[in-house]
């Protein structure tokens, strides 16, 4: 199995430590951010895993030379950052002949079960199945409304009347058919170019798991307190 994980951003809102620091490697409970997405996708079967650079990236090719074998690693730099969706386009081939693959946002930080996700995106059959979450703020997320079969009906990125709280984790297994719907744009986003186009097709998971956004330096704090508690549960059993 193969996954893109999109690590690219500049982490604006976390300066300055990403001054000096690229996002994907800010450190948590004594590791960067990227060791811990690496043990999940080893752990979840992931044999490679594309990972795009912008900001820093000379950082993140150290960090990558001195990691485990597997999953193996491909760095592909962006000088101008595509979009979420523009890095798939752009890199197509990486997926060229694979039933499915993983999509996932590096700024999150997760112990969400990647292979259950895998299996219900499987027993789905759409091109894309999405991981959600409920939100206190769906005003600021891309909302998911779902029926009873959790087949995706209706998505807004950042509505302002949202009719949901499901939002967009920032984690999908896709199928190699929805790279042809994505915009030849400079910038193509996923949740604004690609989502929309499969309203009707891909279907929505909402496990249970720790799921949290990073991205300013309060979630970083609060992530960074709770997966260690997290950590000395799974150290007490």
């Amino acid at each position: 199995m193969k996954a893109f994980l999109l690590a690219a951003g500049v982490g604006a809102r976390l300066r300055p430590l990403t001054d000096r620091i690229p996002k994907c490697l800010v450190p948590l409970c004594g590791r960067p951010l990227l060791a811990w997405w690496l043990d999940l996708l080893r752990q979840h079967g992931v044999d490679e895993v594309l990972i795009n650079t912008h900001h820093l990236s000379g950082a993140v090719q150290d960090f990558v030379r001195q990691c485990p074998a597997v999953p193996r690693i491909r760095l592909v730099h962006e000088p101008v950052l595509l979009g979420s969706a523009g890095t798939l386009r752009a890199n197509a081939a990486f997926v060229q002949g694979e039933q499915d693959f993983f999509v996932l946002y590096a700024d999150n930080l997760t112990d969400y079960n990647l292979g259950a996700f895998r299996s219900f995106h499987r027993r789905c059959g759409g091109p894309l199945s999405m991981a959600l979450f409920r939100t206190g703020v769906p005003q600021q997320c891309g909302i998911a409304e779902l029926d009873a079969q959790d087949r995706v009906v209706a998505f807004t990125e950042k509505p302002a009347l949202p009719r949901s709280n499901l939002a967009n984790a920032g984690l999908y297994v896709a199928s190699p058919d929805i790279l042809p719907l994505i915009p030849e744009l400079p910038v193509a986003d996923i949740g604004y170019h690609l989502l929309p186009r499969l309203v009707g097709q891909m279907h929505g998971w909402h496990p249970e798991g720790f799921l949290m956004d990073i991205g300013t330096p309060e979630n970083l704090q609060q992530a960074g307190r709770l997966w260690q508690e997290r950590l000395n549960v799974v150290q007490k059993t």
